[in-house]
């Protein structure tokens, strides 16, 4: 959906961003917008990592055939 926006739609988002919260806020808002991106970003990669530790750990089983 983003990928849909283009230059022209991003310019008229700032635009409007700029004259809603004003010059002075937006620096704020870019920075705790980049934190939670950073913070969504690690928990993500502990998950993932978390997965693939659990999946390291279980053992594999595979059936035995008994022999007559």
């Amino acid at each position: 959906m983003i990928s849909n926006i283009g230059i022209p739609g991003l310019i008229l988002v700032l635009v409007i961003a700029l004259i809603i919260f004003g010059p002075s806020k937006l620096p704020e808002i870019g920075r705790a917008f980049g934190r939670t991106l950073t913070e969504f970003k690690s928990a993500a990669k502990d998950l993932v990592s978390d997965e693939e530790k659990k999946e390291e750990k279980k053992p594999v089983l595979s059936a035995l055939k008994k022999e007559k």
